[in-house]
C-alpha cells in the first residue's frame, strides 16, 4: 500500500526472477485484472537471477492497460539520476501516465561496488539521494527553460537540457526507515514505502511524526509528503 497525497494505492510487490519470465509478466496482468492500482518490482541490478527491472517495467507497460507501475525501489547508486529522469518521463508518456518512481538510497554495497557503482556511508547515501531528487525533478520541468544545474557532492549536472515532461505528475516514493531518510522524505518527496519486515511496534507512528515535522519545517503541505 502507498499513500500519495492521501490517495491510497493498493498494489503488489513482485520478485522479477528470470527463470520463468512469462510468469512475472502474467502476475502483473493478473494484478491488473484483480483491480489493484499498482504493480511493483524489486530493482537489484547486481542480482544475476533477476530480470532487469527497467526493461521489465517497459515490457509490462506494453502488456497492460490500466495498472500503474514502479520499481520498489530503484537502486539509485547504479542508475544515473539525469538519465533515470528521462527514462521515467519517457515510459510515463508511452504508458499513458502510469509510471511512478520509487527510489532507494542503496544497499548491498559489496554487490554495488562489484558492478562499478560507488560505496557510500549511510550519511553519504542520503545526501546523494537528495541531490538526485533535485536533478530528477528539474529534468521534468521543460517549461522553466534554461539548463539544469545541480552542483552536489555526489551528483552534479552542468546545464543539462530539461525534458521530456512526464505524461502525468509522477509520484516519488522512498523506501525508508531511519530518521535521516524520513526527514528527506518529508522535505522532498510524495510518499513512504516502509519495508514491513523491518518494522517494529510504533515505527509507523514515529516515522509519520518525523515526516510531518520535516514537511512542516520545509514549508510543505503535509498532504504532498504523505506517510504510510
Amino acid at each position: 500500500m502507498a499513500d500519495y497525497g492521501h490517495e491510497l494505492l493498493f498494489g503488489t510487490f513482485i520478485t522479477p526472477q528470470n527463470q520463468r519470465p512469462e510468469e512475472v509478466v502474467a502476475l502483473a496482468q493478473l494484478a491488473e485484472r484483480a483491480g489493484l492500482d499498482l504493480v511493483t518490482f524489486q530493482d537489484h541490478p547486481h542480482q544475476a537471477a533477476f530480470l532487469d527491472t527497467w526493461t521489465l517495467l517497459s515490457y509490462v507497460a506494453a502488456k497492460t492497460e490500466r495498472v500503474h507501475l514502479s520499481g520498489n525501489v530503484i537502486n539509485l547508486p547504479l542508475r544515473q539520476p539525469a538519465v533515470l529522469a528521462r527514462a521515467a518521463a519517457s515510459l510515463d508518456l508511452l504508458s499513458g501516465g502510469r509510471l511512478e518512481l520509487g527510489l532507494g538510497a542503496g544497499a548491498f554495497w559489496d554487490a554495488i561496488e562489484a558492478m562499478g557503482g560507488p560505496r557510500r556511508t549511510p550519511g553519504e547515501s542520503v545526501q546523494a539521494l537528495g541531490e538526485a531528487i533535485d536533478i530528477i525533478r528539474a529534468i521534468w520541468t521543460p517549461e522553466q527553460g534554461g539548463g539544469v544545474r545541480v552542483g552536489g557532492e555526489h551528483y552534479h549536472v552542468v546545464g543539462a537540457k530539461r525534458g521530456p515532461q512526464p505524461g502525468h505528475e509522477i509520484a516519488i516514493w522512498l523506501g525508508a526507515l531511519k530518521p535521516r531518510m524520513l526527514r528527506l522524505l518529508g522535505r522532498k518527496v510524495d510518499g513512504w514505502w516502509p519495508s514491513l519486515g523491518y518494522l517494529q511496534p510504533g515505527d509507523l507512528q514515529r516515522g509519520n511524526r518525523i515526516i510531518d515535522e520535516a514537511a512542516t519545517a520545509a514549508g510543505r503541505d503535509r498532504a504532498r509528503s504523505a506517510g504510510c
